[in-house]
């Protein structure tokens, strides 16, 4: 899809040629990337953007100036996209711990399309990864949208494979929403608010928002000015000292307090942000340190239990990190082949080389069966990296079908009686297997409590076919982490980064005693995380009870002693808790809820994702359309209908409800896996009915791979005089098959008569 887009901007580039500007043009025509640049995420969005969609090439023009050029004879299918230029655009950044809420005012004018006529706007916003929709509100010069969470319904459950036309995602981080019937002229104002994790590396916290505008969404007309406006608070832990690393913009300072600080930047700019927006900060400290917020619920909840959230860093001094046993358990069935598996065999080799020599190593691959590099672990120097390199290129192999559990077993064998290092098990897939749920019972059965560090379980999935939830929960079990690349692009740098955290551990086994203390108690996640130098630990849930001033932290360090850290417990003022832990709640709750397969655990997750408007698998994101026209001329009554689709469709004074598709990633797809279908491989269009088969025989003939509906769709975009030629010609020659496709659909009774 992502590809198409590109395609569909690339050909509204060149149809947005014919607008004629007069002397007023104050930049340049667009101009399209030169043919060697090209690529086929060259013209994707790179900050929040809106585009005609054009199926009629004749009612692109100035709407203020009609140019008069000849009619344009045809349609564009599929419909090209014409980007919108754009009149102002605002965006406000508010950071909380570890994640940032994101809000962008913007207003767009259709300035292709003439005056008299009327196009869909389709509108696109990149999300950064970890990144989650929260909300869209758009208004027009007749009608209002907004978006807003409903309940999944029984009907709509498995529908997240649909292809809508009004919504859905291009990619695992641009989300597009079609905006129907805008007259050309007209001015959209459009506000968009969505989520994202803020990235910890090498002591400082990071923040990078999609914000480089493209130079041919900037007005035409030298008469219309452009404001550029960005603001960003940042709150982290009261009374602590922040420190401004880095920033993109010419921000300037406006308010600073012990744990907060403020910026600003706004201005009236020649052309738009050509840079996406960057941010970064620190909170000094030379040890491990955290802290404990608290929060009681609102009046609203569905759930009246006080919320916690703790935070446990690293600190930005480098510590001792453990030594490690690791096997990585590489995917190599038929579904990896071709890029995707020269990625993974390319990522693991760098991962190899950043071992350290004290360290050692194994590598499992497998499809249907497993293939061992070595037995015992080994070393990781410079001869075995070498042997492990070659090795890989010998038997990645992508071929076969999909079997976890014998290779996990495996892995678990090999690194049970690890005692002077940290034992991990790296685990890559693209596929689900059936077993899932008794892979997890066997690795639980497998991890223990103790002094003893149980074997820690890092997974990354790869596309959309295997099953987020599974790698999720075994992850927690495992006291690990999980991540995943739902694009197949980013499997080296999501992958590398979820290997440097397995590799730089620095407190393991970790213990909160006030967990023992409190009434109907819930920390997510269940199975507490080894802390890492690479990102912070957060543990948050509800409880009730008493909690104390301070609590003690335990856990077991590098060299194998004991460490314990005093927290102190505070107020979470100007820290929406529930926001801010939202998402990982209900990822949690989710992989807990597929294992379990417990109904109140799915309706506790749907609670959660319609309060604080965070999408889940068990939620789906609806539009409201408003049509201020309606309502006045309506009278008070509510009409409701079903689509084809079984989707409910509202009529209440002037409003309609549109469903968008389900935008959950699932719970894997065993027919895919099965197929071995490489990630990102759309799924194949339904089979033809058999009255169409037969009818496609009159085709054959003379192409074999045309059918008669292909003929229709090609005579629908002919002019006058091409079907009165292509009409003479067939009744000179003939279509003798038609007669024999005519007799063999009456034989076969599909036809009465």
């Amino acid at each position: 899809m992502a590809e198409e887009f590109s395609r569909a901007v690339d050909d509204g580039l060149r149809l947005s040629k014919r607008i004629n500007y007069g002397k007023d043009r104050a930049v340049a025509p667009p101009k399209l990337p030169a043919p060697m640049m090209k690529s086929p995420d060259a013209l994707l969005p790179t900050a929040p953007m809106v585009y005609a969609v054009i199926e009629d090439p004749g009612i692109v023009d100035n709407p203020d100036i009609p140019s008069y050029q000849p009619h344009v004879y045809g349609r564009c299918d599929p419909p090209a996209l014409i980007p919108i230029e754009m009149k102002g655009i605002e965006m406000e950044v508010d950071c909380y711990l570890d994640t940032a809420f994101i809000t962008v005012n913007g207003s767009w004018r259709v300035h292709c399309i003439t005056g008299s006529r009327a196009c869909d706007c389709r509108l696109a916003i990149p999300i950064s990864k970890q990144g989650s929709i929260l909300g869209v509100e758009i208004t027009a010069p007749t009608k209002s949208y907004s978006t807003q969470l409903v309940l999944m319904d029984d009907n709509n459950e498995n529908q997240s494979g649909i292809q809508a036309q009004n919504g859905g995602f291009l990619n695992s981080n641009i989300l597009t929403l079609t905006i129907p019937k805008i007259d050309g002229g007209s001015i959209l104002s459009i506000k968009m608010r969505w989520s994202q994790k803020i990235v910890y590396r090498d002591g400082e916290f990071s923040l990078n928002v999609p914000f480089t505008f493209p130079d041919f969404v900037n007005p035409a007309a030298k008469t219309i000015s452009k404001r550029e406006k960005i603001q960003i608070n940042v709150n982290a832990i009261a009374g602590s000292e922040l420190l401004c690393k880095k920033m993109s913009h010419p921000l300037k300072e406006v308010k600073r307090h012990a744990g907060s600080m403020g910026f600003l930047y706004d201005s009236e700019v020649l052309s738009w942000s050509n840079s996406d927006f960057s941010f970064s900060y620190a909170v000094p400290s030379s040890h491990i340190n955290g802290v404990v917020l608290l929060e009681s619920a609102s009046v609203h909840d569905f759930d009246q239990r006080e919320m916690f959230y703790i935070c446990l860093s690293p600190g930005d001094i480098q510590s001792k990190v453990f030594k490690k046993d690791i096997i990585f358990i590489i995917d190599i069935s038929g579904s990896m082949r071709g890029k995707l598996i020269d990625d993974t065999k390319n990522t693991l080799s760098e991962a190899l080389s950043k071992l350290n020599p004290h360290d050692s190593f194994s590598i499992i691959a497998f499809n249907g069966e497993s293939y061992i590099f070595s037995k015992s672990m080994e070393l990781a120097s410079n001869d075995a990296v070498e042997r492990a390199n070659e090795w890989i290129k010998t038997n990645f192999v992508a071929a076969g079908s999909t079997n976890i559990s014998h290779a996990l077993n495996k892995a678990i064998e090999m690194l049970s009686s690890a005692r002077s290092a940290v034992p991990i098990i790296f685990l890559v897939t693209d596929g689900t297997v059936e077993d899932e749920k008794q892979i997890c019972t066997m690795v639980k059965n497998h991890m223990m409590d103790g002094e003893s560090i149980c074997p820690r379980i890092y997974t990354f999935g790869i596309g959309s076919f295997c099953n987020h939830y599974f790698l999720r929960m075994l992850a927690m079990i495992g006291r690990g982490q999980y991540d995943a690349a739902l694009d197949v692009d980013l499997v080296k740098p999501q992958m590398l980064s979820l290997f440097n955290k397995a590799s730089s551990l620095l407190l393991a086994n970790i213990k909160v005693d006030i967990f023992d203390e409190l009434d109907e108690f819930e920390v997510y996640p269940s199975h507490i995380p080894d802390l890492s130098s690479d990102s912070p630990l957060v543990l948050s849930g509800r409880y009730k009870g008493s909690f104390p001033d301070s609590l003690k932290v335990k856990g077991v360090l590098a060299d194998f002693s004991n460490f314990a850290i005093d927290l102190k417990v505070q107020k979470a003022k100007d820290i929406p808790l529930q926001g801010v832990s939202a998402r990982d709640q209900i990822e949690y709750l989710t992989a807990q809820a597929w294992l379990s397969e417990n109904k109140q655990l799915k309706e506790k997750v749907a609670k959660l994702s319609l309060q604080t408007g965070f999408i889940s698998e068990y939620t789906r994101m609806i539009v409201l359309e408003d049509d201020h026209l309606k309502k006045v001329k309506e009278s008070a009554g509510t009409k409701v209908s079903k689509n084809n689709h079984g989707q409910h469709e509202a009529n209440i004074q002037g409003q309609r409800t549109i469903i968008l598709p389900h935008f959950g990633i699932g719970f894997g797809n065993l027919t895919a896996t099965a197929e071995n279908t490489p990630p990102g491989y759309e799924t194949k269009l339904p089979e033809v009915a058999a009255i169409f088969k037969a009818a496609s025989n009159c085709c054959s003939t003379l192409c074999g791979f045309c059918c008669c509906p292909c003929c229709i769709q090609c005579c629908s975009m002919m002019n006058n005089q091409c079907a009165t030629t292509l009409t003479q010609l067939c009744v000179a020659i003939g279509c003798f098959g038609c007669l024999t496709c005519c007799s063999e659909i009456c034989c076969s009774g599909n036809i009465d008569g």
